[in-house]
């Protein structure tokens, strides 16, 4: 798996709002918007084109398109919808589908409880959003189960991820034949015993919803 930390200071600065207790939903919602347009400028850099030809006011040139098929963007629910309007801003013409995972607070596991993607994934490339990186088990479940439908290429954003996660996925993920990608804002310092980022910013889905 290639891991890429985006290091620019805005993102910086706007995770630095995020981390912060006192940031309230909605702002914490409109800055995890504005991350994630960055971040995926930086995931988009292998998205894949093909060649078109456009008539200018001037003259007839060639330029490039979106290929067919078109990129799949799979937000992760429900913390991933936050990421979700910053993504298709930079991929209007991108198709969406959703995974719904949940983890089980005493064996850190991820379980899935919604789908909704298309049954078949073949050549697709799938960007998959998710704000946080933790123990790595949904992200290794949802890369797993992309695979199976077909797709071939897979970026996964996210806006903080811990070392332990890391580890995780690339190990689970080593025998896979798909090229896998990590976007993220940072890597924090460790996971703690309840299996939460430190420093971290607290609950993604809590704090761009509220507690439900």
């Amino acid at each position: 798996m290639r891991v890429h930390v985006a290091d620019h200071p805005l993102i910086a600065h706007k995770l630095t709002r995020l981390r912060d207790d006192r940031t309230d939903s909605p702002t914490f919602r409109r800055l995890a918007d504005e991350l994630v347009t960055l971040l995926a400028y930086e995931a988009t850099r292998e998205v894949r084109v093909q060649e078109c030809e456009v008539v200018t006011p001037v003259a007839t040139t060639r330029g490039v398109e979106l290929a067919t098929p078109k990129p799949l963007v799979v937000p992760i629910l429900r913390a991933g919808l936050g990421m979700l309007d910053g993504m298709v801003r930079l991929l209007p013409t991108a198709e969406v589908g959703f995974l719904g995972m949940v983890r089980n607070e005493e064996t850190l596991e991820a379980h899935t409880y919604a789908n909704r993607l298309p049954a078949d994934l073949d050549r697709r490339q799938c960007y998959v959003v998710d704000p946080m990186l933790a123990t790595g088990g949904t992200l290794v479940d949802a890369v797993r189960y992309l695979v199976d439908l077909g797709a071939d290429d897979i970026t996964a954003i996210v806006l903080i991820a811990a070392p332990e996660g890391i580890a995780r996925v690339e190990e689970a993920l080593a025998d896979l034949q798909v090229p896998v990608t990590l976007v993220t804002g940072a890597i924090d310092e460790r996971l703690d015993e309840n299996g939460y980022i430190v420093p971290g910013l607290g609950d993604a889905g809590d704090r761009l919803y509220g507690v439900v």
